[in-house]
């Protein structure tokens, strides 16, 4: 088993950073700058992670943090101490892209003590699916786990699972992203759940009013379809759209407002090309697609999202937090409505997994590495 090493003072965190990678790290406390000149402070709490994944807040200011290669679940603890894993958490494929991905919280945690797991399930032949599920949160375990969705079919390959689980504002549903497994054409095909954004009810129930509801050879959780892969999606305060940060092939990742029953064109349309050069037509030469509301080229490569909402930071007040894992930033976009009139960037020294802001405002990463991290992004101290 990999140890964990938890950041305690400046002195002896330098000591341990050193022994595990001597190269790009931190002291405890650093300051860093955007690229428009934001100051702020950055704090290494955790080392020594096996991939990350996602992360989610108890309303007692306690951390759930999911480790990729291990299909490990851990709480980091309000002392800043790690929990040995937690037992109750699904068996996972851990191969490539797959393993325990997102974590998140019922709307009703403090009645029913639910929390959400997503994961790649193993199938028979080495084939796997983006899983589900759910299990009421104990002291040290997750009791009575369940699946509540299996995306269908079971796939060979090791690629592109997807995975970002968001309630709506008002909690009755369950929004959960599902790539398309690198698999290309089905993310056009409705009779099957790759390349596809669902709508659910908490207990994994599909609601009448889903738009390919009762249409024939079409799956009725879908809500959204023709994506490539999503690893990031947040709603956006006071509007109740949802957004998503899908990864683009050579180029053009995307960020999208995902609407009912929307086809966002993947792969007949992309603003990248394949891997091997081959051009691919871009969104505009298809309007019956819908096209991004930002792309990029060089990619981010988004990983986790939020929209900030605390105080630490008033100037960012709404603005998207989105991780970067090929540009090692966090991206920071300002809305108008539905328009992005504004993007900075905060450089970091690794990968960046998931995004997720702290009780007290401040803003937690965490960074995709065999000695993956947990860091929390502060305001400076005033002068």
């Amino acid at each position: 088993m990999k140890k964990v090493i938890q950041a305690t003072t400046l002195l002896g965190t330098l000591t341990l950073l050193v022994c595990a990678s001597p190269a790009n790290l931190w002291a405890e406390v650093e300051t860093l700058r955007t690229n428009k000149g934001a100051e702020v402070k950055a704090e290494t709490l955790v080392t020594g992670l096996d991939h990350p994944w996602g992360m989610a807040f108890l309303p007692d200011g306690r951390l759930l943090i999911t480790e990729r290669n291990t299909g490990r679940l851990y709480l980091l603890q309000t002392d800043r101490k790690l929990s040995k894993p937690l037992d109750g958490v699904p068996k996972v494929h851990s191969r490539g892209q797959g393993g325990l991905m997102d974590v998140a919280l019922d709307p009703n945690f403090e009645r029913n003590k639910y929390v959400y797991l997503s994961y790649a399930k193993p199938g028979a032949g080495g084939k796997a699916s983006t899983a589900l599920g759910r299990g009421r949160l104990a002291d040290n375990r997750v009791e009575n786990f369940q699946d509540i969705f299996v995306q269908e079919p079971y796939v060979e390959g090791s690629n592109h699972f997807g995975n970002r689980i968001e309630f709506s504002p008002d909690g009755k549903y369950l929004f959960f992203a599902l790539g398309e497994r690198f698999q290309f054409d089905p993310a056009q095909d409705l009779s099957n759940h790759l390349g596809k954004v669902i709508r659910i009810h908490p207990d994994g129930s599909v609601p009448k009013d889903n738009p390919f509801v009762g249409r024939k050879n079409a799956r009725g959780e879908i809500w959204s379809f023709g994506h490539r892969n999503i690893e990031a999606m947040a709603f956006q305060p006071g509007t109740g759209a949802l957004w998503a940060g899908e990864m683009g092939p050579k180029g053009g990742d995307e960020l999208n407002k995902i609407e009912r029953g929307a086809n966002y064109g993947w792969p007949v349309v992309s603003w990248g090309n394949h891997y091997d050069g081959r051009k691919i037509p871009n969104p505009p030469t298809r309007p019956e697609f819908k096209d991004a509301a930002r792309h990029w080229t060089p990619v981010i490569s988004p990983s986790g999202m939020v929209f900030y909402e605390g105080v630490m930071f008033p100037d960012w007040k709404n603005n998207a937090l989105i991780g970067g894992l090929t540009s090692k930033e966090l991206v920071r976009l300002v809305l108008d409505g539905t328009r992005v009139i504004e993007e900075d960037r905060l450089p970091l020294p690794e990968r960046i997994r998931d995004v997720q802001t702290g009780p007290d405002g401040s803003i937690y990463l965490l960074s995709d590495q065999d000695n993956g991290k947990l860091w929390r992004i502060s305001a400076p101290l005033n002068p």
